[in-house]
């Protein structure tokens, strides 16, 4: 089996607040515009539990491209802000993997899906919701001091036993 460092970690149930993207993969330049807002707005959140972690939950529930929100994680105490949505994330197990800066995002990915194939752990599917990505739900918690054009972040990628 091919080694792929990362770990395998449990998370929590937490509540984030952000700006929602939904559209085709030819679009995703536009989502880069709405990560570089949300990271721009993050002073208006009075109750962001961590200011300098960005993050990305991708969903793919479109054939042609995916849904995802940007926020930042929030307590309880936070009112929702005109313009933003809140999403509670379950606790789940995940597969966290650091993507180093200087290297292809596309190929971190394709070692995730190649590790994933060959161990015991397969990715999460809700029950009863089609999803259109071999990695259908992807959780990226980024840097805000990252560089926007080589990035460096951790990828978390919710995981089941395989049954």
């Amino acid at each position: 089996m091919k080694t792929l460092v990362g770990e395998i970690v449990t998370i929590p149930s937490y509540r984030a607040m952000g700006l929602k993207w939904e559209g085709s993969y030819a679009e995703v330049p536009k989502l880069k515009e709405l990560i570089i807002q949300m990271s721009n707005r993050v002073n208006e959140l009075s109750y962001v539990k961590n200011p300098d972690t960005q993050l990305g939950l991708s969903y793919h529930l479109r054939s042609d491209g995916f849904i995802h929100y940007s926020g930042f994680e929030v307590d309880e105490k936070q009112e929702l802000l005109p313009g933003m949505v809140e999403v509670t994330v379950p606790e789940m197990s995940y597969l966290k993997v650091a993507h180093p800066k200087g290297k292809d995002i596309g190929m971190t990915y394709t070692e995730i899906y190649q590790w994933l194939k060959e161990c015991d752990y397969q990715p999460l599917k809700e029950k009863g919701i089609e999803y259109f990505d071999d990695l259908p739900i992807k959780h990226e918690r980024y840097p805000v001091d990252r560089d926007l054009e080589d990035p460096h972040f951790e990828i978390l990628i919710p995981i089941e036993l395989k049954s």
